[in-house]
């Protein structure tokens, strides 16, 4: 299995199908495709495969992370999608200097990003525990 299968495979395991919660700012959204990003998309037909051709291009591609492990691609697939592509660029070069292992690294700032955001008091354990989940998953060999 591809590390781009593998990946997906666990990041749809945590966005699971559809949702329009109208506390979530990306509004409606299903498998994490979310209307405000795609807002060309009739979110509720979206199918799997439509999903997974989406992240493949938008994400996984833009990031070039083929080129990377599965760790560290997993974290910065996983950024890119519940916190935007730019976001991910930006703290992939914030920890690239740092004397922790990269995953950890990335992961603690993601998570003072989140705790920064006005709807964490709404969203914030699931987003840490996330975090925990996939950094666990990203030091499965």
């Amino acid at each position: 299995m591809s590390n781009f299968d593998r990946a997906f495979r666990f990041l749809i395991g945590e966005e699971g199908g559809y949702s329009a919660d109208p506390h979530d700012p990306g509004g409606e959204t299903k498998f994490g495709i979310s209307k405000r990003a795609y807002p060309q998309l009739d979110i509720k037909s979206l199918t799997l495969d439509q999903a997974k051709a989406i992240y493949r291009r938008d994400y996984w591609d833009r990031l070039q992370l083929d080129a990377r492990k599965y760790g560290p691609a997993l974290v910065l697939f996983d950024c890119a999608v519940n916190q935007g592509v730019a976001r991910a660029q930006a703290l992939l070069s914030q920890v690239a200097t740092s004397s922790q292992p990269f995953v950890i690294a990335f992961q603690a700032e993601r998570a003072l990003i989140y705790a920064s955001l006005p709807t964490f008091a709404r969203y914030g354990r699931g987003w840490m525990r996330r975090l925990l989940r996939t950094t666990l998953e990203a030091f499965t060999p």
